[in-house]
């Protein structure tokens, strides 16, 4: 059946810059960063060597309650990232899809603009490329969107403490070792 309506065809470019006008953002949804269970298990091991002398300390001073902690299960739950897929019509005419990973401001982008990305392929084949580096070339600004990591989902505090849990190991090792 043949309905006299052309179709065109959306492809994911498999060039690295790709310059083109921008056609359409379409709705975003998130995607889940995959922690692996190694390097958690590491960094809260780590962590409850920097928290034994404190609780030691409680303990003997019985002082009141400490701050509350992230759950093992919050904790191997990964962060969650905005990927919103973006058209766009590359120099040859040809209609591209490619995902655009974490937020941008909401002025930065409009339909019509004129556009320089910086692609990465994605593990899975099946996705479109993701979106490095934004040269909008017809405001001129550079934009590079930013997604959680595992660490800014672990947090600092968590991460100073697996850093001293770790040096505290470190010294009782050569200590150890010395004597």
């Amino acid at each position: 059946m043949d309905s006299g309506l052309e179709t065109r065809r959306i492809t994911h470019p498999t060039e690295r810059i790709v310059t083109g006008r921008l056609v359409r953002l379409l709705d975003g949804y998130t995607r889940e960063v995959r922690i692996g269970q190694p390097v958690l298990v590491g960094v809260l091991a780590a962590a409850g060597v920097a928290r034994l002398p404190a609780l030691l300390l409680r303990a003997l001073f019985s002082f009141g309650g400490g701050a509350s902690r992230r759950r093992w299960k919050e904790l191997k739950k990964g962060p969650e990232y905005l990927v919103t897929p973006v058209r766009l019509r590359n120099g040859a005419g040809q209609l591209c899809e490619v995902e655009l990973h974490g937020h941008l401001p909401q002025s930065a982008l409009h339909p019509a603009d004129h556009v320089q990305l910086t692609l990465r392929p994605q593990r899975d084949p099946e996705l479109p490329p993701r979106i490095e580096r934004i040269v909008n070339l017809t405001t001129g600004q550079l934009l590079t969107p930013r997604t959680a990591t595992l660490w800014s989902h672990l947090g600092p505090p968590l991460l100073l403490q697996a850093m001293l849990g770790a040096l505290l190991l470190v010294g009782v090792v050569a200590w150890s070792a010395l004597t």
